[in-house]
């Protein structure tokens, strides 16, 4: 497991063994948090990583406009393998499945979002995502 490097780095958010941003939000998603998580998504995708996410929406209150502008900004050409949100109320479901439409549509990037119950059913899809990601590149090798 490691930490987010220190010149990007952001408390909510941890690598996992597997390389899976593991993120977890209490409360409101303002422009200061969707930045700093933008940064290191950026990173990992600069690196050549998949960008793998698992988000714990269980304590998430509202995504800001603010936040939703700096998501559209800061996102573009960020290319994520898989986006896997769990615990999400449907209210909150819809608002990211929109902010996530919005990002796409002015980044032009296409990404996969799932929604989940469970942690443990978040972690397979995720997996599955890398699995069929990294087989499709060995086929192209």
């Amino acid at each position: 497991m490691s930490e987010p490097r220190s010149d990007d780095a952001c408390p909510l958010l941890r690598e996992d063994a597997e390389g899976i941003l593991c993120l977890a939000i209490e409360g409101d998603i303002s422009d200061e948090i969707a930045r700093s998580l933008c940064a290191v998504f950026r990173r990992v995708a600069d690196s050549g990583r998949e960008v793998l996410v698992l988000a714990d929406a269980r304590g998430v209150g509202t995504l800001t406009a603010a936040a939703r502008s700096a998501l559209a900004e800061e996102l573009r050409g960020v290319r994520f393998s898989g986006v896997a949100v769990f615990g999400a109320s449907f209210s909150l479901r819809v608002v990211i499945t929109l902010a996530s439409r919005s990002v796409q549509f002015f980044t032009g990037e296409v990404y996969p979002l799932a929604f989940f119950d469970t942690e443990a059913e978040a972690r397979a899809w995720l997996r599955s995502q890398r699995d069929a990601l990294r087989a499709t590149q060995r086929q192209g090798a």
